[in-house]
């Protein structure tokens, strides 16, 4: 069967996988098809409102009594459905399997009263790297399309075991490694609140699934950008944890075996505090006893206290740039910067300048890390289908680069290191200089607001912060708006790289796209860094209150 018909037949399986009654018979030639929930005649008026809550107060109602997770679960696989209909976010579709689990809950809920855990009842989304037992894990990659895995991974094990559960899978740029989601398998997943936009990637069916309600937590994951990006491009908080946090066992993944930058996975969320009842609902199964990478940190409330003690007491002190010195963000990303830093110091908080080190010395460290088998590992499982590579491949990962052999690669390992301490170095030594701790920096996550397709050319502002492997989440800010973000004149860029970028400006094909920060904290600072994003979020009015 050629690579055609075996792409064909997958995306023709999916579309079967969405009940009759749940497909739209005419699809809306808006831009924005977020209000199409509402407005179609396919949700209830109560499916509309358990999908726009928050997932800490769904957990509640289920535990309470008032809500059953059938209920819950019916209502997401219904905006899911009509999510994948209007941007083509899912890779896997599968309410029937979703709905019998949401099913024994409500039973076992009946005969002891009951919850099996935190997060008894909740439906959660997945990117298509998880796996769950008798699924596909196709990952974008024609030739994985019809192999059917034999064993969940660790991730799925432990939010099974909380109570979550599984209805859908994500849809994953070929390969993972670009911060758009376009595969051969199923095409493109668009922004649902601009199809003309980008959804970020590599956890971009996330993005656009969480982005549209058709899930309230979904997990992604991130090795320069892939959690924080889909964030960033549709308004939500995405946590990028460090290595060693969060369970990652038993993925699929590109590049198995690499082992100089890991990948991590992490929450995309509405709210820090949906953030923090997955993150504690994970850490509270010890996912260190099942997978020998994760360190035995359990969630530490005192770390999260430091951080109420100083917002009550003298305020935060934070560092923050606006540029990282290799290219210029577009001016709605500049604009977003200096929101949050002005609203942090209305608030009484000590904002200063933080000056990047060598964050070009970092991207293209990082970017000679993700093609040091030159392309021989992504590029020989899109000859098993005879698949050709998507065009943004190319900027990543071009099979045309040398291999880096062994004692190369123990120098790349030895330079990450020598930077990742000097960077602790900074820290420390701007530290002395202000008398006190810097508790975070504020900074772009990406040059662009959500980014028109195809038009994604500079990782440096996520990856640097992989190469650190420093804890981020990212805060969704403000729009972009025509008649503030206007195109700088005559500006000199800096690079070639820079004017590619300053160039695809355009005010009027960005207007309202979502513009996000990342606030990034030294490696294992989750606790502090959740809570410092949890506080900006409330003084820009854009964090559900508990």
């Amino acid at each position: 069967m050629t690579w055609e018909k075996i792409a064909e037949d997958k995306k023709n399986r999916i579309a079967a996988s969405i009940p009759p009654a749940w497909r739209i018979e005419s699809l809306p030639t808006e831009d924005s098809v977020m209000g199409y929930p509402k407005t179609s005649s396919i949700m209830s008026a109560e499916e509309l409102d358990i999908t726009e809550s928050s997932a800490a107060d769904l957990v509640a109602k289920i535990a309470a009594g008032k809500l059953t997770s059938v209920a819950v679960t019916t209502a997401f696989c219904k905006r899911a459905a009509l999510a994948h209909q209007l941007t083509n976010c899912a890779l896997e579709f599968f309410p029937e399997m979703a709905l019998a689990r949401a099913q024994e809950l409500d039973d076992y809920y009946q005969k002891t009263g009951k919850t099996v855990g935190p997060l008894h009842g909740l439906p959660i989304s997945l990117k298509d790297q998880f796996r769950i037992k008798g699924l596909e894990t196709s990952m974008g990659y024609v030739s994985w399309v019809g192999k059917y895995d034999t064993e969940d991974s660790v991730l799925v094990t432990l939010l099974r075991k909380a109570g979550a559960v599984f209805y859908v899978k994500t849809n994953v740029p070929q390969s993972l490694m670009v911060c758009e989601t376009i595969n051969n398998v199923t095409g493109r997943t668009v922004n649902p609140r601009n199809k003309n936009w980008s959804c970020g990637g590599s956890s971009g069916g996330e993005g656009a699934i969480v982005g549209f309600r058709g899930a309230i937590i979904g997990v992604g994951t991130d090795i320069g950008g892939s959690i924080r990006v889909p964030s960033a491009f549709n308004f939500l908080y995405g946590l990028r944890p460090s290595h060693g946090r969060l369970p990652y066992a038993k993925m699929a993944n590109s590049m198995e075996g690499q082992e100089t930058v890991h990948s991590v996975c992490g929450p995309l969320t509405h709210s820090v505090k949906d953030m923090r009842l997955f993150v504690t609902s994970v850490l509270a199964e010890e996912p260190w006893k099942y997978d020998s990478k994760v360190i035995p940190m359990p969630w530490r409330q005192s770390e999260a206290d430091v951080i109420k003690s100083k917002l009550s007491s003298g305020g935060l002190t934070i560092g923050y740039y606006n540029c990282d010195g290799n290219v210029l963000p577009h001016p709605p990303i500049l604009r977003g910067v200096e929101t949050v830093v002005s609203t942090l110091k209305k608030a009484g908080h000590d904002v200063v300048e933080w000056t990047p080190y060598k964050h070009d010395y970092a991207f293209d460290l990082i970017n000679g890390i993700y093609a040091g088998d030159g392309g021989t590992d992504i590029f020989n499982t899109l000859k098993e289908s005879g698949e050709p590579a998507i065009p943004n491949i190319a900027d990543l990962v071009n099979p045309s680069l040398p291999k880096v052999d062994v004692n190369s690669l123990w120098d790349i390992q030895l330079k990450k290191w020598a930077y990742q301490s000097e960077y602790l170095e900074k820290f420390r030594l701007a530290e002395e200089k202000l008398g006190k701790e810097i508790d975070a920096l504020i900074a772009p996550v990406a040059p662009t607001a959500a980014v028109r397709h195809n038009q994604f050319k500079y990782y440096g502002y996520a990856s640097a912060i992989n190469l650190l492997d420093f804890t981020s989440v990212v805060v969704p800010v403000t729009w972009a708006d025509k008649n503030l973000d206007k195109k700088k004149e005559g500006y000199e860029p800096l690079n070639p790289l820079d004017k590619l970028v300053q160039d695809e400006y355009d005010p009027e094909a960005y207007h309202g796209a979502p513009v996000a920060v990342q606030i990034v904290g030294r490696r294992l600072t989750e606790e502090r860094i959740m809570a410092i994003a949890e506080e900006i979020g409330r003084l820009l009015g854009n964090e559900i209150t508990p």
